[in-house]
């Protein structure tokens, strides 16, 4: 009988923080590929687009005018999946097949910055850290009205993601229930620090640390890294050394690290194919109900779709829906992969 390899043979890895399993073939990617291939739509942007909703002094669709704000911009989404308005009657449905709640909430949309033709891996690192104060800032005022438990924090970045415009920003959705996905991680980690009186993501990231198999890179503060469970074929995850429930927690110093992980991962995607590297990324933290949360230790996390160029993307169809999430390339090899690409973005390692 042969000795099984990571590199080699399919396998499944279980995923502590979902209480998922992910489909591991490595010896699928020797396979040649003649799926759908995507248009390469990075082009070159102006700093200002009269046409943008987004840059500075231009009208949006509801007929506001943005200020002319010189780094940053918040406001209130002019096309919001969630209202404020509390509402009666939607617990009509008595059938226990047809449950319906009322979901109360609010949508905010985050400019990261006024020129049209930036993404966080283009910014300097103290406008990357502008970007966190207001990150920080929008999940403290949100999180403190009285209807809403729960703050998300995300960015989908290019048209292949579903962003219906290039401008630079993210979005952030807050609601009274808090949402499946970090629903699962809170169970996951309460379960693990009730265990183990400790978070589970400082056992993991240690435990990572020490391998070095599939960390990205680490400051002082932050480690980056292709989590042993990733189910996108470079996914990746941003996680504080110190645990901490929510992103209002960090120091200073913290926030100066995360802007720079933030804006260095960024770097590695952009690299990785010399193309503005698509992604939806979000931050998953403490619900803003009132309680502690101690066992809850927030984190970033990166999905991007590209596979083999800036025009394959990895395709989520048939087994991957009926059944299991599975990947083809190994998080050691997309780590590898990243971890040895330039430091400085390609852009500026052309004009120089």
């Amino acid at each position: 009988m042969k000795t099984f390899s990571y590199d080699e043979d399919p396998h499944r890895r279980y995923n502590p923080l979902t209480d998922a399993w992910v489909l591991v073939s490595p010896h699928r990617t020797k396979r040649p590929w003649q799926g759908q291939v995507e248009k390469n739509t990075d082009t070159t942007r102006p700093p200002f687009d009269p046409k943008c909703y987004l840059c500075p002094t231009n009208v949006r669709a509801n007929g506001a005018i943005n200020p002319n704000y010189p780094d940053v911009f918040a406001f209130d989404n002019d096309f919001a999946a969630l209202l404020t308005e509390n509402t009666e009657g939607s617990d009509l449905e008595k059938n226990p097949l047809f449950k319906v709640q009322h979901e109360r909430g609010m949508c905010r949309v985050v400019c990261f910055s006024p020129r049209h033709d930036l993404t966080i891996p283009e910014m300097t690192a103290e406008q990357v850290r502008k970007v966190v104060d207001l990150l920080c800032s929008e999940y403290a005022t949100l999180g403190a009205l009285d209807f809403v438990n729960y703050v998300q924090i995300f960015e989908n970045k290019g048209a292949i993601m579903g962003c219906s415009n290039p401008h630079p920003h993210g979005q952030i959705w807050v609601q009274q229930s808090i949402p499946d996905e970090p629903l699962k991680k809170q169970a996951a980690q309460k379960r693990y620090f009730e265990a183990h009186a400790t978070t589970l993501l400082t056992d993991y990231i240690a435990e990572e640390s020490r391998r070095q198999e599939r960390i990205l890179f680490e400051n002082d503060h932050f480690v980056a890294l292709i989590p042993f469970w990733a189910v996108w074929p470079f996914e990746a995850m941003i996680v504080p050394r110190r645990p901490m429930p929510r992103i209002t927690d960090m120091t200073d110093a913290e926030k100066t690290a995360f802007a720079d992980a933030y804006r260095q991962l960024t770097i590695l995607y952009d690299n990785l194919f010399d193309t503005s590297f698509p992604y939806s990324a979000g931050i998953h933290q403490a619900p803003t109900d009132g309680q502690t949360h101690a066992y809850w230790h927030w984190h970033m996390a990166f999905y991007p779709p590209l596979l083999r160029s800036a025009t394959v993307k990895k395709f989520m169809v048939g087994y991957e829906m009926l059944a299991n999430p599975q990947r083809d390339i190994t998080p050691e090899q997309a780590a590898i992969r990243l971890r040895d690409l330039p430091k400085v973005h390609y852009k500026s390692l052309s004009i120089n």
